[in-house]
């Protein structure tokens, strides 16, 4: 595919309501530097394509955004990545929520710097290092003061979905119990007890195990399709009544559960928000019946969503909070917090050759620090309202775009089939294929975009927080005209329902 180089937009000093001072702009990358390899190469197109030929030929047919974006990045900073062919583009994926900061943020690079100057061991299994003590500290300050004053730690293998399993064996070692209460449209990544409690059927069943039996598969409330048929608080009344009868029933077939796992904000599953109200009542549900609470905050954390953590928009303290992706500064790190109260396993219950890595911990610290030093999850809020208010005024202009949705920087724009036949919610058919073409599209204009939600028709915004203004308005006008030139090829040619989702994560 042929892919022109983005647009570079005009110059200009952020000022400080158009972002944070030390974001790189859009042009920082026009001209690559005199350092750069990839200009000097001979053929760099070449080069790239031979890079994508032996990526085919030698990694796994599992492999998934490779697919989405065959480009080779060879260069980063800030919001904008360079190809191994010179074309650039705005990350509006951020490794999948990762990169809170953009790519090779200053202050990340510096904490990496320092600590690999400083002669620090950079693998110690779980010793104490003052890496670990320094991040241990800047993370609790973020914390809910309820929740940080009673809060232990457990740093995890190097991805999230390990610590969805250390989430799972804590409550199940704490409460001697076994099934798992978990939500249509979850995703909580690939390992076998996280697998069993994400909604995606089509991962799910070519490893389909006896796991699975033990999780309770519950109502998510998602207004635009409710599952109840009602959507807005209706439908979130509904799935509340519906979770509190179905535990108390005493034919309702529910054990008592080891633990429910929630997330504020379904991102895999298409940046489907749930209400403040009804986390509320979760929380009540669960406090009532003894029943521990974790809030997956692997891609909602670090201010994503407008608050620095996704359950302080609703003022609830769960018991168990599972991070990762950002809380690393862009380096593999996971871990639990949780409540004392089920600090019950015994030793080397969930253990792992990696766990803590000392740079993935300075470059962390050094990014919680920023966020919270700079009102980064503030600004998050302020963009993102901005950025979805533009993007609900376009449904109008634009019939294909069926919803809007989302909180602060993790926005979800869902693709339909205006001609087809509307659900009892008002809902159209979803539109899978015309999601790809826009992904294409965006690419083509120089713009990183990922499909989620069912069926990939759900196009997800997860830019970093340091996004400008400026940034923000590219990244609009060339969605919009994605959205637009897609939707005039199939004008008049209808959009089916697509075959089901596929993967969704990088939580592998």
């Amino acid at each position: 595919m042929t892919v022109p180089p983005a647009t570079i937009l005009p110059a200009s000093e952020p000022s400080p309501a158009s972002g944070p001072p030390s974001e790189p702009s859009v042009e920082s990358l026009s001209e690559p530097s005199s350092e750069s390899s990839v200009e000097s190469l001979p053929n760099p197109e070449s080069r790239a394509a031979g890079i994508l030929v032996r990526q085919h030929a030698r990694e796994s047919s599992a492999r998934t955004y490779a697919r989405s974006f065959p480009i080779v990045p060879a260069r980063a900073e800030g919001m904008t990545v360079e190809g191994a062919d010179g074309r650039r583009y705005l990350d509006c994926l951020s490794g999948a929520g990762t990169l809170a900061l953009g790519h090779n943020h200053p202050v990340v690079l510096e904490a990496v710097r320092r600590t690999l100057d400083s002669g620090a061991p950079l693998h110690v299994l779980d010793l104490a290092t003052p890496e670990k003590d320094d991040f241990t500290d800047a993370l609790f300050a973020t914390l809910p003061p309820e929740f940080a004053d009673r809060a232990r730690i457990h740093f995890c293998g190097p991805a999230g979905t390990d610590a969805v399993e250390a989430a799972l064996k804590l409550t199940q070692t704490a409460t001697g119990r076994r099934g798992l209460l978990a939500f249509t449209g979850a995703y909580h990544g690939m390992t076998a007890g996280a697998l069993a409690a994400t909604g995606a059927v089509a991962v799910k069943e070519p490893v389909s195990s006896g796991s699975s039996a033990e999780v309770t598969r519950l109502p998510y409330p998602y207004s635009y399709r409710c599952p109840f048929g009602v959507g807005g608080e209706r439908g979130a009344e509904l799935s509340a009544t519906y979770t509190e009868r179905l535990l108390d029933d005493p034919s309702g077939g529910v054990v008592r559960p080891a633990a429910m796992i929630l997330e504020a904000v379904q991102g895999e599953g298409g940046a489907v928000p749930a209400p403040d109200g009804w986390l509320r009542e979760m929380r009540r549900i669960t406090s009532e019946r003894e029943i521990p609470l974790i809030v997956d905050e692997v891609q909602t954390g670090v201010g994503r969503t407008g608050a620095f953590w996704a359950v302080e928009h609703s003022g609830i303290v769960p018991d168990v909070m599972v991070m990762s992706k950002a809380i690393g500064g862009s380096l593999p790190l996971a871990v639990i917090v949780y409540d004392e109260e089920y600090d019950g396993w015994s030793p080397g219950a969930h253990t792992g050759t990696f766990r803590g890595n000392t740079l993935a911990m300075a470059a962390g610290a050094a990014t919680l620090r920023y966020v919270a030093r700079e009102g980064l999850a503030e600004r998050a809020a302020t963009v993102g309202a901005r950025m979805t208010a533009r993007l609900e005024g376009l449904r109008s202009q634009l019939p294909v775009i069926g919803d809007v949705r989302g909180r602060g920087l993790m926005i979800g724009v869902e693709l339909v089939d205006p001609e087809g036949p509307v659900d009892s919610c008002g809902a159209h058919p979803y539109a899978p294929e015309l999601a790809e073409r826009v992904r294409t599209g965006c690419l083509d204009r120089g713009l990183i975009v990922e499909l989620g939600g069912r069926f990939g028709a759900t196009v997800r915004l997860l830019p970093p927080l340091v996004i400008t203004d400026e940034q923000a308005e590219a990244v609009l006008d060339r969605l919009m005209d994605a959205i637009a030139e897609a939707q005039e090829l199939t004008d008049g040619q209808g959009q089916g329902q697509g075959q089901g989702q596929g993967r969704r994560g990088g939580r592998a």
